[in-house]
């Protein structure tokens, strides 16, 4: 299995930007579709993002569309989720997440098996 750890988590007001990273070791990134999800307190854990192993396919949701950016560099091992004009509501721990199932429903949650530790990202109003 690839090991992630992400980094890049923290503290910003509404409207603000970060960039959360998530590093691969173990296994060549390049193999996997990645996704990034998140977890707010008393709620389930939702997929915001996703990226296809070739890198070609993107998938994000409602909630995010046109705040959040997926990338991918596979030289580097590393997967990233840009996340700008923050909300509150956006304040949860995230997590990166990789499978190597290459269906074309690569966004599809349960396919999803290597999990990181998880970053806290908090958005004050």
């Amino acid at each position: 299995q690839v090991q992630l750890v992400e980094s890049g988590g923290g503290l910003v007001q509404a409207g603000g930007s970060l960039r959360l990273s998530c590093a691969a070791s173990g296994r060549i990134l390049s193999a996997y579709s990645m996704g990034w999800f998140r977890q707010a307190p008393g709620k389930e854990r939702e997929l915001v993002a996703a990226i296809r192993w070739t890198g070609a396919s993107t998938y994000y949701a409602d909630s995010v569309k046109g705040r959040f950016t997926i990338s991918r560099d596979n030289a580097k091992n590393t997967v990233y989720l840009q996340m700008n004009s923050l909300k509150p509501e956006d304040t949860a721990v995230y997590y990166c997440a990789a499978h190597n199932d290459y269906r074309d429903s690569y966004f599809y949650p349960n396919l999803f098996r290597s999990w990181g530790q998880g970053t806290q990202v908090t958005v004050s109003s």
